[in-house]
């Protein structure tokens, strides 16, 4: 046991130490040193046992005022570095609001813009109208007028975004609403494509979200049948990815609003020996009950509608695995896929 002069030495000694430590990271190996599992005041304080009673119980007093003492100086020391440390960086990564605007645009437009204007750049060029319509939709547009009859599983909570003091009322679940109040005001010929966002009660994963973009289009001209589908979509999509060689399959499939009613495949390369078929959109030839719907008779009149999602396309032509970067705001994603605009 160190007498108690000595330890009264030693504590002005650490004091000293503390007070001339620099760094939290020399502060805190000084602590170790003194309150430590091998420190200088435990192993003091473990050796108290091997005194008498009477020495036991100064000694401890002595030991735990140092204890306090030491522990207290420590404390403060490390709130002064810990603000000085914090001013130090606080004056280094200050920003002047007080400097001239920079002389070029430091701006960017978004992959998804991107493929928007590029899907309506080449929609536009062969003759369709863009169309808009509100994101909060009646019952009637949504599904109704679209042929999805009342016990649909799209029509159910689990699939779709009710709005909860407005009864009836829903977050569009795909643009083709568009369509329905356009040719309530527009008959035919007429060549629509309208984009968007929709809403679909889907969990967040690499490929799904419950807000994404899609496009539709629709065309209602005498004589248009399948064939001119087929080549509106074949056409479409090789000028989009830029390979006049892509190829495609078509599958039939079921659509409430289209009959006959078919999904697209394109032959995708990932490699030069890995190419897959991938699934990018759904079409077919309008349904006559919704033509009927929108005051068209089927009879005389015949068109074909599709649907595309946005984000898909852009995965595919961008080389995306994972759609939720275009939605987190990282600044490096937006500045590699941003193009500056002029």
């Amino acid at each position: 046991m160190i007498a108690t002069s000595s330890l009264d030495s030693t504590v002005e000694s650490y004091q000293y130490k503390i007070q001339s430590c620099d760094t939290l990271e020399t502060l805190e190996n000084l602590r170790l040193e003194i309150l430590g599992k091998n420190g200088f005041i435990t192993q003091q304080l473990k050796i108290l046992g091997q005194l008498d009673p009477e020495s036991r119980r100064h000694q401890g007093a002595v030991l735990n005022q140092a204890k306090e003492t030491l522990s207290k100086l420590l404390q403060k020391k490390k709130q002064d570095l810990e603000e000085h440390h914090l001013s130090q960086r606080l004056a280094k990564e200050a920003v002047d609001i007080t400097l001239p605007a920079r002389p070029w645009k430091v701006g960017k437009i978004h992959l998804l813009s991107q493929v928007r204007q590029q899907i309506t750049d080449y929609f536009q060029k062969v003759g369709f109208q863009l169309a808009e319509g509100p994101e909060i939709e009646d019952e009637y547009h949504n599904f109704d007028a679209l042929n999805i009859p009342a016990h649909h599983p799209a029509r159910q909570n689990h699939d779709t975004f009710y709005l909860k003091d407005w009864p009836h009322r829903l977050l569009r679940t795909h643009t083709s609403t568009v369509q329905i109040r356009s040719l309530t005001q527009q008959k035919p010929p007429v060549r629509l494509i309208s984009l968007g966002r929709v809403y679909r009660s889907d969990d967040l994963d690499a490929t799904h979200t419950p807000m994404f973009h899609q496009v539709e289009g629709l065309v209602l001209e005498p004589g248009v049948h399948m064939g001119h589908l087929k080549g509106c979509l074949m056409d479409f999509c090789r000028s989009f990815f830029d390979n006049p060689n892509l190829t495609f399959r078509f599958r039939p499939s079921f659509f409430p609003f289209t009959e006959p009613s078919l999904e697209v495949d394109i032959c995708h390369s990932f490699g030069k020996s890995d190419q897959r078929w991938l699934e990018i959109l759904g079409a077919g030839m309008v349904h006559p009950q919704v033509l009927q719907h929108c005051g068209i008779d089927p009879d005389t009149t015949q068109g074909f509608a599709f649907g595309i999602g946005i984000e898909r396309l852009a995965m595919l032509k961008y080389g995306l695995e994972d759609i939720r970067p275009m939605y987190q705001s990282d600044q490096r994603w937006l500045d590699y896929y941003g193009q500056r605009w002029s």
